[in-house]
């Protein structure tokens, strides 16, 4: 039964290496964003994490600062 699941009438190679080149396309793309995620977040903590109050109130009235702070959960 296990021989049956492993070579599939002589398509086994066809799907376990379809399987395994999706699987590992997620897994870098998944390592690519968070790596890419974490970048931009410690660079808006780094320009806006500090400010005095009237500059913090005049970045949070920019569309894209709310856009950036609505998808954030901890600033």
């Amino acid at each position: 039964m296990i021989k049956e699941i492993l070579f599939m009438n002589g398509f086994g190679l066809y799907v376990w290496s379809a399987f395994a080149f999706t699987i590992l396309s997620f897994a870098l793309l998944y390592v690519v964003t968070k790596t890419q995620y974490i970048k931009e977040k410690n660079k808006f903590i780094s320009k806006f994490g500090t400010l005095n109050p009237e500059r913090a109130t005049s970045a949070k009235s920019q569309s894209i600062n709310k856009e950036i702070l609505s998808n954030t959960s901890s600033i």
